[in-house]
């Protein structure tokens, strides 16, 4: 009977681990160091300052969402494809971009990246944000991640977009001039028409800025179909990142705990 109940237990830990949802498209490899979880392509996920930060953030008028770069050009997946799909259902640019900005508004819940990960920082791509959609029908984020998935979205869709940032917030762009729903219009290289997308409030519109980000300056880059490709290098030791269901949560496992786990049970059963 212990036997049975070791046993049990056994498969009980490598079954919840093994269930658990893992970021995985289309960054397959995740590595840490320094206490920094880094992507295959050596893009620090926790991190969105300095060259190897996610957003490449270096001054108050300086930045390059580099993460979006890895779901487009050469490794357009999942939500850019996605994005495509509304050209057929909706020929209006305007109506195309608020069914888009209300798809990412309803799929997406606000979580603060502490209480999902466990790091003050912890950003998404746009693929694997869909990949989670896809398996559970929704998924959690903050402002960088409803800003990345919208801007590659709009790309997809056939319109222009940028990852904007106001002080400690993240917002997407849209290119629509004419547009009569905004309540700032903004103007990106001297050329307006873009649209501010804040899609984290439940009840929130295509247009709307927050009133505390009026009168603050934006600065924005706008995504185009530049690609980044992962770097040749030695093999690092891999982490596993895990989200939980709820309130999601943040475990780094090491693949070689559940390899060592899969060995030691035919052991265990050798020795009973």
């Amino acid at each position: 009977m212990k036997l049975q109940y070791s046993i049990i237990f056994i498969i009980v830990v490598v079954s919840s681990i093994i269930s658990t949802t893992a970021l995985a498209s289309p960054s397959d490899n995740f590595y840490k160091e320094n206490g920094e979880i880094f992507d295959d392509w050596d893009i620090c996920r926790t991190r969105g300052t300095q060259q190897d930060g996610f957003f490449q953030y270096l001054s108050k008028r300086d930045f390059r969402p580099v993460i979006a770069f890895e779901s487009l050009g050469g490794n357009a997946d999942k939500a850019f494809q996605l994005g495509q799909g509304f050209i057929a259902d909706y020929s209006d640019p305007t109506q195309r971009a608020e069914q888009i900005f209300n798809y990412v508004r309803n799929k997406i819940r606000y979580s603060s990246d502490q209480e999902q990960f466990g790091f003050p920082d912890f950003a998404q791509n746009a693929d694997e944000l869909i990949e989670t959609i896809s398996v559970e029908g929704l998924t959690y984020g903050d402002c960088e991640d409803y800003a990345i998935l919208l801007a590659i979205m709009f790309k997809g869709a056939g319109l222009r977009s940028a990852i904007a940032l106001v002080p400690n917030h993240a917002g997407a762009l849209v290119h629509l001039p004419g547009y009569v729903r905004a309540n700032r219009l903004i103007s990106l290289d001297d050329e307006s028409g873009w649209v501010w997308a804040e899609a984290t409030g439940r009840k929130n519109r295509l247009g709307w800025m927050p009133e505390q980000f009026i009168m603050d300056p934006v600065i924005a880059y706008e995504v185009t179909a530049e690609t980044i490709t992962a770097p040749e290098q030695p093999r690092k030791l891999p982490t596993v990142v895990i989200q939980k269901g709820g309130n999601r949560g943040f475990q780094a496992f090491p693949l070689f705990g559940v390899f060592l786990l899969m060995w030691l049970i035919p052991i265990f059963l050798r020795r009973h």
